[in-house]
């Protein structure tokens, strides 16, 4: 453990073997900080919040600090960062509200760039990349392994499926389906994410019956009730097309379309 003379670090946080706390760190009660994790200068971190192990966390981040909501009146909530993260300059991530479950989650592996910030209530899953400046307002998911460029931003409660990809600047409003990219404003839908798929070793059967799926369902011209029906039938022999049927399945606030 080394903990810079100049760091602040309250007398109940829980600082595990291996963790390194920079100069000028205000560490709060209530904070758990995994082994192995880096804290560069000028952090603020207050609790309840717990940090895995591995973690990077650069210099000015907020971490666990109470929510921007006006509906929140100091009741408990928390925030939960797992393993092997890296959170860049200015990252802001908010506790959970009483409304949204009192929890914010973000998962293990991901890459959180300059100026991202994870609002109230945002579950973020593993492997997921925040370019510079993205946001994600209050109750936003983010399933595995998915991408928002720079300054992409969602609305609250939307949810962005697993592989999916958000240009630069994306306004999204709706719910992106797993594998699809997205840009604009409002984002509209521009294909799948096939270099993106390819990375992660999906077969070129795979991917051909993701594009199919995509092609029913933006292509098709048919009432999205029928397209999810045929999508459906092909899920039935291609298990990475299921992944899309749970999400139409479970959505919140319609999809893009």
């Amino acid at each position: 453990m080394s903990i810079d003379e100049r760091a602040v670090v309250d007398s109940s946080a829980i600082i595990a073997d291996g963790v390194t706390i920079g100069p000028f760190c205000v560490i709060g009660p209530d904070v758990e900080i995994g082994e192995n994790t880096w804290i560069g200068p000028h952090v603020v971190i207050n609790g309840p919040t717990r940090i895995g192990k591995e973690n990077r966390i650069f210099q000015f981040s907020s971490i666990g600090e109470i929510p921007q909501d006006k509906k929140f009146h100091g009741e408990l909530s928390k925030l939960e960062i797992g393993d092997r993260n890296t959170i860049r300059e200015y990252a802001t991530i908010n506790r959970g509200t009483d409304d949204g479950g009192g929890v914010t989650r973000v998962g293990n592996d991901n890459w959180l760039m300059a100026y991202i910030h994870v609002a109230h209530d945002c579950i973020v899953g593993n492997d997921i990349i925040m370019a510079n400046a993205a946001s994600i307002a209050g109750h936003t998911v983010v399933d595995d392994h998915a991408i928002m460029g720079g300054f992409a931003v969602t609305h609250q409660f939307t949810t962005i499926g697993s592989y999916a990809f958000c240009g630069l600047g994306s306004v999204i409003t709706r719910d992106i389906p797993p594998y699809v990219i997205v840009n604009g404003n409002p984002a509209e839908p521009h294909g799948i994410n096939v270099e993106g798929l390819k990375r992660r070793e999906f077969s070129k059967e795979s991917i051909k019956a993701i594009r199919k799926a995509y092609k029913l369902l933006y292509r098709s011209g048919l009432p999205l009730e029928e397209a999810k029906q045929q999508i459906t039938d092909l899920a039935a022999d291609h298990q990475e097309v299921q992944v899309m049927v749970d999400f139409l399945n479970t959505m919140r606030r319609s999809i893009v379309r």
